[in-house]
């Protein structure tokens, strides 16, 4: 989709990788690369909150 800056791949083992975007409108999108036409959006502030969260262990329990 044109409008969204797409970072780098964010990738673990093998080919487990997410990409992670930003619009001029200031939404932010989630997708696995290589399909990012098929994205989850939320506001940047969402976006920011999910890192933090998760930067503080919130998601532990996920891996």
């Amino acid at each position: 989709m044109t409008g969204i800056n797409w970072e780098d791949p964010f990738c673990g083992e093998g080919n487990n990788c997410f990409r992670i975007g930003t619009d001029a409108d200031g939404n932010a999108y989630i997708a696995i690369a290589g399909q990012e036409d098929h994205y989850l959006t939320d506001t940047h502030e969402a976006l920011r909150t999910l890192i933090q969260d998760i930067k503080a262990g919130k998601a532990d329990h996920l891996l």
